[in-house]
């Protein structure tokens, strides 16, 4: 009897979801369901992307619609639902919109797919991940945010265009929350195992930090009409890939801290252990005391987006 595939669900067919959807069924993850409110929209853009598989050559079951019941029995769960970022928009301005949406999404997946892992999108990304495990009762294990893949490829990609090297020698993460606080590490990125500091200027690599840190703004300021989408959905199946595939992989996502670093009951951006339980383990890296200030004042500023939550849930 052959093994059952694994199930990918996206849940949100805009830009980011169907692109995900894109990258899940290109790299075979296993079969593909995405869900729109707008159900046709959804079930048009798996037909055409299901009919692009004889001609790219891979073999996915996808399907859309509107009803969660597709999703039953799903492996992954990616939530990319919600208002995409607007010019002149931070990510806090979703807030009370987005709460609704995720906390609707987190329910149905629960109620469908008790066993899944989910991958929060949605933004304000840590604050949907507390919206998310709330509403699922999953345990923290298995509700985690797309963040840190996505933050740690923009740095990794500005360094190498500045050393003009190949994006595939950069190692380079992010810590902290998905915003304008975030974390960027210079201290420990290594071009081709190389020490980044040795190889630039401390000037160049504040740059490339502060460019890092606004770099979803530079793509909502170019698009003017929506945000960025390729990169976030090719984080969000990075993570999935590690959780379907057991790859057992360091990446850096939003997860529940419950003490380490410091931190209890938040979800903020940390290097995460991935594999077929979704959260496998939080090594906990040694930090200077500026990059420990930095991270604490990350981590208040996601306090703030939750406390304000958790005033517009009453």
């Amino acid at each position: 009897m052959a093994a059952k595939r694994p199930k990918i669900s996206v849940i949100g067919a805009g830009f980011v979801g169907s692109t995900c959807a894109h990258w899940a069924a290109a790299k075979e993850l296993g079969d593909v369901v995405l869900i729109d409110i707008n159900g046709d929209v959804a079930k048009g853009k798996a037909l055409d992307l299901f009919e692009a598989s004889p001609i790219e050559g891979f073999d996915s079951k996808i399907q859309g619609g509107s009803d969660y019941a597709l999703t039953a029995g799903s492996d992954v769960v990616i939530i990319t639902a919600g208002l995409p970022r607007k010019p002149g928009m931070s990510r806090d301005d979703l807030l009370a919109t987005n709460a609704k949406i995720v906390k609707e999404c987190a329910s149905q997946v629960a109620k469908h797919s008790p066993n899944s892992v989910i991958i929060i999108v949605s933004n304000p990304l840590d604050a949907m991940c507390h919206v998310a495990l709330e509403a699922s009762k999953f345990p923290r294990e298995r509700v985690l945010g797309m963040a840190g893949v996505l933050d740690g490829a923009r740095f990794r990609s500005f360094i190498a265009e500045e050393l003009d090297v190949s994006v595939e020698d950069v190692q380079a993460f992010v810590f902290g929350g998905h915003g304008d606080t975030m974390v960027p590490m210079p201290r420990y990125v290594s071009v081709g195992g190389v020490p980044l500091p040795q190889l630039l200027k401390q000037d160049r690599i504040d740059a490339i930090v502060d460019r890092t840190r606004k770099g979803g703004a530079e793509i909502v300021n170019l698009l003017k009409t929506g945000s960025a989408y390729y990169a976030p959905s090719a984080s969000a199946v990075q993570m999935a890939e590690a959780i379907v595939r057991d790859k057992k992989r360091y990446l850096p996502c939003a997860v529940l801290l419950k003490g380490e670093y410091g931190i209890k009951d938040l979800y903020c951006g940390v290097i995460a252990k991935l594999g077929a339980k979704g959260l496998e383990g939080i090594p906990v890296l040694e930090m200077t005391a500026q990059e420990k200030e930095m991270f604490n004042k990350s981590a208040d500023a996601v306090r703030e987006l939750v406390t304000a939550l958790a005033k517009v849930a009453q």
